[in-house]
């Protein structure tokens, strides 16, 4: 199980989960509380193991923009977090050339009926037909709000669109996730990977210690349910 720890906004909390064994670490270059400047995180990559990768969130920039920033902070991985822009998409995988990962996000809008699932479903039969996304996170939607809002979508329901729409994609879940439900989230998608930001923090911005630690063992543990 792929895990990345979202939206850091200092060293010690990044170094915290390189240690406690994530897989990636993410930082907000979107409007957030959790926001940092790409000068920032260029202060705290140098410092992290060389084998966690290092994921910048961004949302409503242009590819030259979102490729200028990721250069300077060291990135590893981009992340989308805007609707799918398959222009975009085109031209970030002609800048990066297989140098820099990409992850698309897919807002799965939370208080609607039916109409999130419909459109997680179109949208990641889409991506998976273009084929230039190298991972999609499915995060909640509330609102205007995307991605922290601490909020899951419908696992339920998720789980048969998964199945069905794009089997062959590098699902990564967020939306709502804690060291509580990250087992039952795990055993019931099967994804490829897993997302948190607010679930294992104590204040917006800054980990808890022993948040973060619980949440990790608890996904390491967890198996899937085979039926």
């Amino acid at each position: 199980m792929w895990i990345k720890i979202c939206a850091n906004t200092n060293l010690d909390d990044a170094q915290l989960a390189a240690e406690l064994g994530a897989d990636a670490v993410g930082f907000v270059f979107a409007p957030s509380a959790r926001r940092i400047t790409s000068a920032e995180v260029a202060k705290i990559t140098p410092h992290l193991p060389t084998s966690i990768e290092r994921v910048g969130v961004f949302h409503a920039l242009d590819a030259y923009e979102i490729a200028r920033a990721a250069h300077e902070a060291g990135l590893t991985a981009v992340q989308l977090h805007s609707g799918v822009d398959f222009a975009l998409l085109h031209r970030l995988h002609k800048l990066f050339a297989g140098q820099v990962s990409l992850i698309q996000t897919v807002h799965w809008e939370v208080g609607t009926e039916g109409g999130g699932a419909a459109i997680v479903a179109a949208e990641l039969r889409r991506i998976a037909a273009d084929g230039l996304v190298d991972h999609v996170l499915i995060d909640s939607k509330v609102g205007a709000a995307i991605g922290g809002t601490g909020v899951s979508f419908d696992w339920d329901e998720a789980r048969a669109i998964f199945q069905e729409a794009a089997p062959e994609l590098k699902l990564i879940v967020a939306g709502g996730l804690r060291a509580e439900n990250v087992s039952e989230a795990i055993q019931n998608l099967n994804p490829w990977g897993i997302d948190v930001a607010s679930g294992v923090e104590s204040v917006p911005g800054r980990k808890s210690p022993e948040k973060l630690a619980a949440f990790i063992k608890k996904a390491r543990e967890s198996k899937v349910d085979p039926a």
